[in-house]
């Protein structure tokens, strides 16, 4: 069985690869997730800071060890 890992996608960036690595580990398309990431924002309004913490905290593709 293969473990999955959270991490920011290198093929599916944007910005900074954290919706596209949400996508690849739910394994949805990222335009839902980015979509649905823009309505978050803007109904709550702490999705800029969350996109932030998740940019700190999620490492990047290339520095995960498989």
């Amino acid at each position: 069985m293969v473990e999955k890992k959270l991490y920011r996608s290198e093929r599916e960036r944007m910005i900074a690869g954290v919706c596209g690595g949400l996508s690849e580990y739910f394994d949805v398309d990222p335009v839902l997730v980015r979509l649905l990431w823009v309505v978050f924002t803007c109904l709550v309004g702490s999705g800029i800071i969350l996109y932030i913490l998740a940019c700190i905290i999620i490492p990047n593709e290339r520095d995960v060890v498989y």
